[in-house]
């Protein structure tokens, strides 16, 4: 039989660092999904300068990033890209043309901002979130 022993004194430092990151784990991955939705909604705003014509600005700037929250189903971060605007849905998904007597003089095809821009997103997600996981894990 052989004798050895162990130096356990890294193990209790590389411990306590785990448990540190632990605690602080909760508000690192509610900012790395608070940076990706700025990214997301950062593409959705490209997207929009790209394909809707009219410029008012007042599309543009009602795309908004929502907060970050816990699915109680799945316990997954979440966040969300939307619009304020009240004509957003209209620019969305089209609208009739209805004239002041109420008579119909057609159909306006709607964008689809939001869904190209989520194909868009779905392509670059994993970079995203691997630069961001990367800043966070050079702070730490």
């Amino acid at each position: 039989m052989s004798d050895f022993s162990l130096d356990t004194k890294g193990l209790e430092s590389f411990h306590k660092e785990l448990d540190d990151l632990q605690k602080l784990f909760p508000k690192e991955a509610r900012r790395l999904m608070q940076r990706t939705g700025t990214k997301a909604r950062t593409i959705v705003v490209r997207r929009a300068r790209q394909t809707v014509n009219k410029v008012s600005g007042r599309y543009l700037k009602s795309i908004k990033r929502g907060k970050v929250w816990v699915d109680d189903s799945t316990g997954e971060y979440k966040v969300r890209v939307y619009t304020r605007a009240p004509h957003g849905h209209l620019i969305e998904k089209g609208h009739r043309i209805v004239g002041k007597d109420g008579s119909e003089h057609g159909f306006v095809q709607g964008y689809h901002v939001f869904d190209k821009a989520a194909k868009d997103i779905e392509k670059q997600f994993s970079d995203i979130v691997e630069a961001e996981f990367d800043k966070i894990m050079r702070n730490l």
